[in-house]
């Protein structure tokens, strides 16, 4: 005869023991909105992704996941390439020549409202800030491009190989300037991204 169940004894987890209290929280606060599906409870990533990584499931509109560099970045633009990269740097020394350096830094204070550099403007490309999800504006322009060129060149040769290591290597194609200023290249050929 079996005996009678106390509805106070605590009764095993099912599949497995509890989770540990604290967190993360294992459902929304009493009386909140239900949690999204997929999501172990509200405003956290689905499994596999840490913050500041995007899932292809919680693109926002407009926006379309990058598997090959596990970026979220605007419809329509692409990652810049190595190649394009390295042609600009090139090109940047034909125009600092070609402005007696003076117009090229004139320009430059000029092009950073819109997250761009003078060869940037002539080849389609901007810097954008992934963190924000947008161009980079002026102040964070400057950071990249005064503070991040101290950084890699700080050292001379050294410094700045290793930033090239870093641009070839990583598969966001950041190298020391790029991640001083919190920043990536993208090629924006059709102008979709705002001025």
């Amino acid at each position: 005869m079996t005996q009678p169940s106390d509805p106070n004894a605590k009764q095993p987890w099912p599949g497995g023991p509890p989770p540990a209290p604290g967190y993360p929280p294992s459902g929304p606060p009493a009386g909140g909105p239900p949690p999204t599906p997929g999501y172990p409870y509200p405003g956290a990533p689905p499994a596999g992704y840490g913050y500041g990584q995007s899932a292809p499931g919680a693109v926002p509109p407009g926006m379309y996941h990058d598997p090959a560099s596990g970026l979220t970045l605007p419809e329509g633009v692409v990652l810049a390439t190595i190649g394009r990269r390295i042609g600009a740097y090139f090109l940047a020394i034909v125009l600092c020549v070609v402005t007696l350096v003076i117009g090229y830094i004139i320009w430059g204070l000029i092009a950073w409202g819109s997250g761009q550099t003078p060869v940037q403007q002539v080849l389609g490309l901007r810097c954008w800030n992934p963190e924000s999800g947008r161009p980079a504006r002026w102040w964070r322009m400057a950071l990249r491009e005064i503070i991040g060129g101290i950084c890699e060149g700080i050292l001379g040769w050294i410094t700045q190989l290793v930033s090239f290591i870093l641009f070839v290597t990583r598969k966001d194609r950041r190298c020391l300037h790029d991640l001083v200023g919190g920043t990536v290249v993208i090629h924006d050929p059709h102008r979709v991204l705002p001025r």
